[in-house]
């Protein structure tokens, strides 16, 4: 996994936590933090690709679709 991947997942980390804190939610265990961060990296990834957006919005779209419960 290359350097930038790293930082992105480490952000979607971070945020993921965020959000959970900010809805009060109980954190998961970092694995499976680090395994939704995983996700949410390469589904911004692939809409990229697709729709040549920016891969850090895309990254906070998903996370708030989570959030909303989609």
């Amino acid at each position: 996994m290359g350097f930038i991947r790293q930082q992105e997942e480490k952000l979607a980390v971070r945020f993921l936590s965020w959000q959970y804190e900010k809805l009060k939610k109980p954190i998961p265990d970092e694995a499976e933090l680090a395994n939704q961060a995983a996700k949410i990296v390469e589904e911004a990834h692939d809409i990229a690709r697709k729709r040549g957006r920016n891969v850090m919005s895309i990254i906070k779209d998903l996370i708030a679709d989570i959030k909303n419960g989609k």
